[in-house]
């Protein structure tokens, strides 16, 4: 039996999935998301044009493939209508390549509100939300009280809607947090109404069956394995479950339909926002790699912290996910420097350990550095492996050693076109 492929992130999220589901899209029938919303931001790059997706999957760009967005994911009508109206005035045919499911959540105006006022009451202590709604959506669909693309049919979905905005009004009162709902609602109801134009589907069953007809499915994930609600760097993560079990529950298919689990990583570390970085490099050596690297984020235009290579993380992330091959992204970035610095261990309560305890504060771990060559050549114009500087290749081969995993494929630019098959 053929059985689903899954592609995620390793780190803290901006990894390049987008990319590389675009690359690899020709060899699949069905690219199904199957988590987040548009907190993400997924960055294609081809015949010199950059494009960002937030909710829709990485496929679309493709003739043949079939894109579908899980139970898993929410989504925010407007925000999508805008994705809608970029792919339609770049000719794209989406219609009839893209479905949803019945019973992904949907992102209320009153979501991104309580999400403002929430953020805000933190103070100092924030997580840094991208202030999408994601939150408290998550919130209500774990407490029963969410409205889902489903309901959208239903002949009393206007009440549903306003049952659950009256919810919202009284935290956004007990937050004493100004707003005006009537300025959101008109964009909102008639994105619902675009939404109405897209075929919604049960995902569960139309995922299994493809399955059953031996069609190739890769199911995309958002974010990255340590922003997972569970298995993140708590409580600065996101709402949802970002590892490979998270395929299973935001499409609904068994474990035993995972196939190959494709692990995508930088070749040094980003994040986004707060919370723990045990690598950051908050000096001009972290600054050169934001600015080489270009690292702002897709969605909010964050600057990103920049760090070295965390192999105990990455490690972690591998043995959580199942990975079975490992793509290394911007290689490129790391063209400038002689030296490179990899973490491969943290002193943590004054022993010496190679995996990622509990916290990763700084006051419980510091972290182990080797210094690895570096190497001088532009990369962006490399078309084989056999181009590749030697010292790329000794890298590779190095972080292959300490995690256990085969590297199949390095990035070398952001176009589609700058992609070594190892």
């Amino acid at each position: 039996m053929i059985k689903a492929d899954v592609l995620l992130g390793l780190q803290w999220g901006d990894e390049g999935k987008g990319k590389i589901v675009d690359v690899l899209t020709p060899k699949y029938d069905i690219i199904a998301r199957f988590q987040g919303g548009p907190n993400a931001g997924h960055t294609l790059e081809f015949n010199g044009i950059k494009h960002v997706l937030h909710t829709i999957p990485s496929g679309i760009f493709h003739p043949t493939a079939l894109n579908v967005i899980g139970n898993g994911v929410v989504i925010d009508p407007v925000i999508f209508k805008k994705e809608i109206d970029a792919l339609t005035a770049l000719g794209v045919d989406f219609a009839k390549k893209l479905v949803i499911s019945k019973r992904a959540h949907l992102i209320l105006p009153t979501h991104r509100l309580i999400d403002a006022a929430s953020e805000a009451a933190k103070g100092k202590d924030k997580i840094g939300s991208t202030l999408k709604g994601i939150g408290p959506t998550y919130m209500d669909k774990t407490g029963r009280n969410g409205l889902r693309v489903g309901d959208i049919e239903s002949p009393n979905f206007k009440d549903k809607y306003n049952a659950l905005v009256e919810k919202h009004k009284q935290i956004l009162d007990f937050h004493k947090y100004e707003y005006n709902l009537a300025e959101l609602e008109p964009a909102w109801f008639a994105a619902i109404e675009e939404l109405k134009n897209l075929k919604f589907i049960d995902t569960e069953h139309f995922i299994n069956d493809a399955i059953k007809k031996g069609q190739k499915i890769l199911a995309e994930g958002a974010q990255g394995s340590l922003l997972d609600i569970d298995f993140g760097s708590y409580p600065f993560v996101t709402s949802s479950n970002t590892i490979c079990a998270g395929a299973c529950n935001g499409l609904g298919i068994a474990p035993n339909r995972i196939g190959n689990v494709i692990g995508i990583f930088k070749a040094y570390c980003t994040r986004v926002g707060s919370g723990p970085f045990p690598t950051e490099l908050d000096n001009e050596v972290g600054e050169k790699i934001r600015q080489i690297g270009r690292e702002f984020g897709a969605t909010t235009g964050r600057a990103r912290r920049c760090g070295w290579l965390d192999i105990p993380a990455l490690k972690y992330a591998i043995a959580i996910n199942g990975v079975t091959e490992l793509m290394m992204m911007k290689a490129d970035v790391l063209s400038d420097f002689d030296t490179l610095e990899v973490c491969t261990h943290y002193i943590h309560k004054g022993e010496k350990i190679d995996y990622l305890p509990f916290s990763i504060d700084p006051a419980d771990v510091t972290p182990v550095y080797e210094t690895v060559k570096g190497w001088a050549e532009d990369l962006t114009k490399m078309t084989s492996k056999d181009a590749l500087p030697q010292t790329l290749i000794d890298y590779v081969k190095y972080i292959e050693k300490l995690v256990e995993v085969p590297i199949s494929i390095v990035s070398i630019g952001p176009d589609r076109t700058q992609t070594i098959f190892m």
